[in-house]
């Protein structure tokens, strides 16, 4: 798989909902259960991070779920590439992107979503095909001032910004052009997901979903 078509790819799956939920799971329990409450309220994308022990056994879980389609985020590795891929993962994310990354991207056939803070960045990827990427950590970047900006030269590549967006945030970046949709955390908060409230979770989902774009 090109980079070209793991963007394709990519866009298809930013396409599918305004916001990707960004999980980290420390408790192999609330796996399933939270898949079923994010995928209730609209929200079929899921991004696992692989910053928690059990995150690959999460992925491979919550695969299982019908209407969800689980990828691996914080990718850092060729080995966390093809694990992830192992476990049930159809795309990867990751902070940035290096050379080692992208080839096992290609060997794995996993759409990659490379991370970029840079127009350096983001060019870099444009000449290697990928014309969708992550733009990260996005508030602490410029926010949709910058990513607005990044627009006139370089309109070419579209983005999913990460990082410290609230719900509140998330309507300034859905309204660029540029954007195809916003990554998130606070669509699965802690509390709730401790207290099992997946109902809560559930509305927070639905209100995500049906943010403009």
């Amino acid at each position: 798989m090109t980079p070209a078509e793991q963007s394709q790819n990519a866009l298809a799956l930013c396409q599918m909902a305004p916001v990707i939920p960004v999980l980290v799971i420390e408790d192999l329990a609330h796996a399933v259960p939270l898949a079923q409450a994010l995928v209730a309220g609209g929200l079929p994308v899921l991004e696992v991070t692989l910053r928690t022990d059990c995150a690959l056994e999460a992925i491979a879980e919550m695969a299982r779920i019908e209407g969800a389609v689980v990828g691996a985020g914080t990718v850092l590795t060729p080995e966390q590439m093809a694990d992830a891929r192992a476990a049930g993962a159809r795309f990867a994310v990751a902070p940035g992107a290096t050379s080692a990354l992208i080839d096992a991207a290609r060997l794995n056939e996993m759409p990659l979503l490379p991370g970029a803070q840079t127009c350096s960045e983001v060019m870099s990827l444009m000449e290697q095909g990928y014309t969708v990427q992550k733009f990260f950590p996005a508030e602490a970047i410029g926010g949709a001032n910058a990513l607005k900006s990044i627009a006139g030269p370089l309109p070419q590549v579209t983005f999913c910004p990460t990082g410290v967006i609230s719900a509140a945030r998330a309507p300034d970046y859905l309204a660029l052009p540029n954007v195809a949709c916003v990554g998130g955390s606070w669509v699965a908060p802690k509390d709730a997901m401790a207290a099992g409230d997946w109902d809560a979770i559930t509305r927070l989902a639905r209100a995500a979903s049906e943010l403009p774009r």
